[in-house]
């Protein structure tokens, strides 16, 4: 196929140089009836804001610019069918899951180091999740993808299951051997979803961890925003094989989707596959130089260290993206909290993700020796005016691993959809959580609901809100109470 278009951006520059206007939404008119000061600040974005049937296509979409696009881009990764997505992968992966396993009483292997969209689509499908443990690193209270061996015995508790779904990179850039699960749900003639959010540049590099549909993956969804360069909410299904009806699938996402795409996300991702095809092995090469780089000067400050071996292993994580660059900083007793609140208010510098011992540098092709030095400069500079100030990571009671993996005993759904009662935190413990509760970064729920909450989660989280953690998705963020099933 042709690479050097990319139909959805080509169609945009035409509708501007030809001067098309619509009595159509949206209606700020390209810009022409916003505010001035909204324009001052996103003129080129309002500008490019048109509709996308009729406007940038005409009302039977006969130009078909959105389908030649998604073409495109399967071709570019050797899918075998792409879907573009302008509500994140957040959507993608919930469509996902209603297209695998919605409507099917076995319900759904899935990895507990899930993220909260995950979650979500448990809760709004009805499907059972067939929970896969992580793996746990007592020592440096980090989780692993499962395993193969744990995918399988998962398949062998639940033979009737439609699937397997698993994150892979996690928001660390730890990464599953996709392969071997893969392989482990492809002799029972299931399919395997993965979330791949994290690695839409994987396929386009051979240095980097191998991409979910090189592995085996049946349905592989990336979002476009946080490893390539598109808007925020740009996301792409990727298929192949005939495990997952791609109909389907299409119709389990217009379920979800607004009617109202912005343009601006597809022509985003549209351009970026361009750009990847004709450029991007060598982007990503230097890229890949850059951050090693950061490594290596990372991990001089006293007190940082920079992740890599210690996160590989039979018993840890099968590869690592190393655009991830992880940082463990309990040796300087401070909690990554700290750092990153310091750091933005004291060099406007904003972290991908912090917690009680760590923090992360996500990486980019856009990253050279000037914003790295940045980084490098900043943290030796917070290294050096720090005198223990603040929290420490001691002052967060972290469970051991039994005690974090609570139990399941009843269907997300109905969990959150029935009869509930607020209680106070403290008083939780003992109850069934009809909320999940979920740290954010990076995303992964410690309660969800219908699980039987315990002491320690209780002590975990309410010592972690005391030093910083940020827990947004509860109805009480403060965590002074929490909803639960009632008896």
């Amino acid at each position: 196929m042709d690479h050097s278009r990319a139909p959805v951006l080509d169609a945009l520059a035409d509708y501007r140089a030809l001067g098309r206007y619509g009595f159509t939404p949206p209606g700020h008119r390209q810009g022409a009836g916003a505010d001035p000061r909204v324009r001052e600040v996103l003129g080129g974005a309002l500008a490019a804001d048109i509709l996308a049937t009729p406007g940038l296509d005409d009302r039977l979409s006969r130009g078909g610019y959105l389908n030649e696009a998604e073409e495109l881009m399967a071709d570019a990764v050797g899918a075998d069918v792409a879907f573009f997505s302008t509500c994140g992968s957040s959507l993608s992966v919930k469509a996902a899951m209603l297209a695998v396993a919605g409507g099917v009483d076995g319900g759904l292997i899935v990895g507990r180091d899930s993220h909260k969209s995950i979650v979500a689509g448990l809760i709004f499908s009805g499907v059972r999740p067939r929970w896969v443990t992580p793996r746990w690193d007592a020592e440096r209270h980090f989780s692993h993808p499962p395993s193969p061996e744990q995918v399988e015995r998962a398949w062998a508790d639940h033979p009737d299951a439609a699937g397997a779904l698993i994150v892979s990179p996690s928001p660390y850039g730890t990464c599953a051997d996709i392969a071997g699960i893969a392989e482990v749900c492809h002799r029972r003639g299931k399919p395997l979803i993965v979330d791949e959010a994290w690695g839409a540049h994987l396929p386009f590099h051979p240095d980097l961890p191998t991409w979910a549909m090189d592995a085996g993956a049946d349905v592989c969804v990336v979002s476009v925003h946080k490893m390539g360069a598109g808007f925020e909410q740009g996301s792409v299904f990727h298929v192949q094989g005939d495990l997952v009806d791609t109909d389907r699938l299409k119709l389990c996402a217009e379920l979800l989707t607004t009617t109202s795409p912005n343009v601006l996300l597809y022509a985003a991702i549209d351009g970026w596959r361009r750009q990847m095809v004709e450029d991007g092995e060598k982007l990503l090469t230097d890229a890949l130089h850059t951050a090693e780089r950061a490594r290596t000067e990372l991990d001089r400050i006293p007190g940082i260290s920079v992740m890599a071996d210690e996160l590989l292993g039979v018993e840890a994580s099968h590869d690592l993206d190393r655009m991830q660059v992880l940082m463990d900083v309990s040796a300087t007793g401070a909690t990554g909290y700290v750092i990153a609140d310091w750091l933005r208010e004291h060099r406007r510098i904003d972290m991908g993700l912090s917690d009680h011992r760590r923090i992360l540098a996500t990486l980019s092709m856009a990253d050279d020796a000037d914003t790295i030095d940045a980084l490098v400069d900043a943290l030796s500079a917070w290294r050096v005016q720090y005198r223990g100030e603040g929290s420490r990571p001691a002052d967060i009671r972290v469970p051991s691993p039994s005690e974090l993996q609570l139990q399941s005993v009843m269907n997300p759904r109905e969990a959150f959809f029935g009869p509930q009662e607020v209680v106070p935190f403290e008083e939780s413990v003992g109850r069934i959580a009809a909320e999940q509760v979920t740290p954010y970064p990076p995303g992964i729920p410690v309660i969800v609901p219908g699980e039987l909450i315990d002491a320690a989660v209780v002590d975990y989280l309410r010592s972690g809100l005391e030093s910083g953690m940020n827990v947004p998705d509860p109805a009480d963020p403060s965590l002074r109470t929490l909803r639960v099933v009632a008896r």
